[in-house]
């Protein structure tokens, strides 16, 4: 049984603009813009998902996919008490936290969640994906598309920082649970 995964990641917003951990915000006019203009150029799936968050949701809303449920298991990474804050904030106020955050893959200095505990539950959600013949299509944050990069080629989590996922692109997995093939990087837009 092959499945087929395509996992979008959502538009800009005044946080991936900012290089800030999102805090719930909402499109950027130029983010909405980019997701309208990209609107019919994915594949026709079985089932449309979306991460819990009003970027991914305004993202999915853009791009006309209907009947989307909210996959709570594909949520970003709980970024605790860095949520909402920039990059820089947090390395000026905690330069070890940073910097343990970004060489441990079990440290959450922000009291959230782990990039490793990130990447277990994003293969757990993978995993339950694959029981399902057919495509899915799932606008999820793009940690989350960094993680099941991470799961698909069996890579240690603390290489989840060395994937880059741009806005509106589709990341997409086939194969069966536990053996994925991957492509990365199509960018979406009018074909």
């Amino acid at each position: 049984m092959t499945t087929r995964v395509t996992l979008i990641s959502p538009a800009r917003n005044d946080a991936s603009d900012g290089i800030r951990f999102d805090a719930g915000n909402s499109l950027s006019d130029a983010g909405l813009r980019a997701a309208r203009a990209a609107a019919g150029s994915l594949p026709i799936a079985g089932s449309n998902l979306v991460s819990p968050s009003a970027r991914c949701a305004e993202t999915a809303e853009a791009l006309g996919l209907e009947a989307v449920t909210t996959a709570d298991q594909a949520a970003g990474c709980d970024m605790g008490r860095w949520r909402g804050r920039s990059l820089e904030e947090v390395t000026a106020d905690e330069p070890e936290g940073v910097g343990l955050w970004l060489s441990d893959a079990a440290s959450a200095p922000h009291g959230g969640e782990s990039v490793r505990q990130l990447c277990a539950r994003i293969e757990a959600w993978l995993a339950q994906l694959a029981a399902q013949q057919g495509r899915v299509v799932a606008v999820v944050e793009p940690d989350v598309v960094r993680a099941a990069v991470v799961c698909a080629l069996g890579a240690p989590a603390r290489s989840l920082w060395r994937a880059d996922v741009e806005p509106l692109t589709a990341t997409e997995l086939s194969g069966r649970s536990a053996r994925w093939n991957l492509r990365t990087g199509t960018r979406l837009g009018p074909r």
